[in-house]
């Protein structure tokens, strides 16, 4: 049955040239030769992205009109299963390559033909399974005491089939585990052991420089991490700076690795022992990207550390081979240049820049004509006041021989005005002192005129 003029008239959209790659994709390559109509007709081989990191090579057979992004029904074991296109045309030969697939195999399978709505449906509810299918299967597997860990379960388009990642350190048999899973789900099984990478890059996360896991994101082979290229990078031996999510060496030490070797084969030996009039020292330090050597002239012991330039260890290496020494690293009359500090000049990087700023009320009460002095200034700072007063009078009542009986306040005039005159606790105290003091006064002047002797 030929579905071509079926699947053209259904293919309405252009082709884009310049929508060669779909965002926050993985697995992507790079259609350089999409805006090339000759280069899409070369061959009918068709790359197809299945879940995550599954792709699959298949022959466009019927030659359908297809297009990068389209959802098709191709060939599997057993049923068919629903993949995107990600790439067409002759690139897809060069990825062959690349993977060592060869185009004249013959258990290549087909392109069926595109996705219609019903198989859609199909593959949602499929896909709609699988979080609680991995949940279960993780239980049966502790059930049965499997030393293994089941990352993820991947369903077929058509739901006929299952794909178990599972990951463990050592050889599993899961050959019960299998009875068990067709059992509990009526389908077919195939597991397959993925590494703590994978599993990571399934997964997913949020790396400690804040971006995106590289392994979730765009890396598709997993070269080994060796401890040497922190080595050569001068990081910290650190395991749990150096350690990724997946527990395994950051996929990152990789990256810069090769310039950080290149620059230090232009740099002299850490090995040689540089010898001046004022002694020998050794090597202590290097910056790999402003080409300088920090020397000690302690082999084991921090002391007197000098820092000169690249050119200049080559120049006494140099002398020191035609047995000459110079009499100190540094040469005669250079200068250290001055190091900039960094300064905040906008005032962008303080923390507190964005706290607001209290304002404090100062504002003095004024006083309300009546001579009574408010001092707050408002009816909130009265209140306050006369509950100090209030307080305080409570302390002074609690005292040991009040008998908790509050005091009379006595002004020391009575209903009419008249002075009381007894010896007032309240403002007659000061009054009755400043008399006494004058009294006293008076009497000490009578007795120095009476002592002095008669003329």
């Amino acid at each position: 049955m030929d579905n071509t003029n079926d699947n053209n008239n259904n293919n309405e959209k252009q082709p884009d040239p310049c929508c060669c790659r779909r965002k926050g994709a993985k697995l992507q390559c790079y259609d350089w030769l999409a805006d090339l109509p000759e280069a899409q007709d070369d061959t009918e081989m068709v790359e197809v992205q299945f879940k995550n990191t599954r792709k699959g090579y298949y022959k466009n057979s019927t030659h359908i009109k297809l297009e990068k992004g389209d959802l098709v029904a191709v060939e599997a074991t057993p049923g068919h299963d629903i993949g995107e296109v990600t790439l067409i045309g002759r690139l897809v030969l060069l990825q062959m390559k690349k993977n060592g697939v060869k185009t004249d195999n013959p258990d290549l399978k087909r392109i069926y033909r595109k996705a219609k709505p019903n198989d859609l449906e199909k593959f949602e509810e499929a896909k709609a399974k699988e979080h609680s299918t991995m949940l279960k299967a993780r239980k049966i597997a502790e059930d049965l005491k499997l030393n293994m860990k089941i990352g993820d379960v991947e369903y077929q388009g058509d739901g006929n089939k299952a794909i178990f990642y599972y990951i463990a350190d050592d050889r599993v048999d899961f050959r019960q585990l299998i009875k068990v899973l067709a059992d509990a789900f009526r389908v077919r099984i195939e597991m397959k052991q993925i590494g703590a990478r994978q599993e990571a890059g399934r997964i997913g996360g949020i790396g400690p420089c804040g971006r995106q896991l590289c392994c979730s994101a765009w890396m598709t082979s997993f070269v080994s991490v060796a401890t040497s290229a922190a080595r050569f990078q001068d990081i910290s031996l650190n395991p749990q700076k150096l350690a990724g999510q997946c527990a395994k060496l950051k996929c990152c030490l990789n990256y810069e690795v090769d310039a950080y070797v290149e620059s230090q084969k232009k740099l002299p030996s850490r090995e040689v022992v540089l010898e001046t009039k004022m002694g020998s020292y050794y090597h202590f330090k290097t910056d790999i990207f402003k080409r300088q050597l920090t020397y000690s002239t302690s082999k084991d012991v921090i002391a007197n550390l000098v820092t000169i330039d690249a050119d200049r260890v080559f120049e006494i290496i140099a002398l020191n081979k035609r047995g000459i020494k110079p009499d100190e690293l540094v040469r005669e009359g250079s200068q250290e240049p001055v190091r900039k500090e960094f300064e905040d000049v906008v005032g962008q990087d303080s923390l507190t820049r964005f706290d607001k700023t209290r304002k404090k009320n100062n504002r003095k009460g004024k006083g309300n004509g009546n001579g009574v002095n408010n001092q707050g200034g408002n009816k909130r700072q009265d209140a306050e006041t006369q509950d100090e007063r209030r307080s305080q009078n409570r302390q002074e009542n609690r005292e040991p021989g009040n008998n908790n009986r509050p005091k009379k306040r006595n002004n020391g005039l009575n209903r009419n005005g008249n002075n009381n005159g007894g010896n007032n606790n309240g403002g007659n105290n000061n009054n009755n002192v400043r008399n006494n003091n004058s009294v006293n006064n008076n009497n000490k002047s009578k007795d120095k005129e009476n002592e002095k002797p008669a003329e």
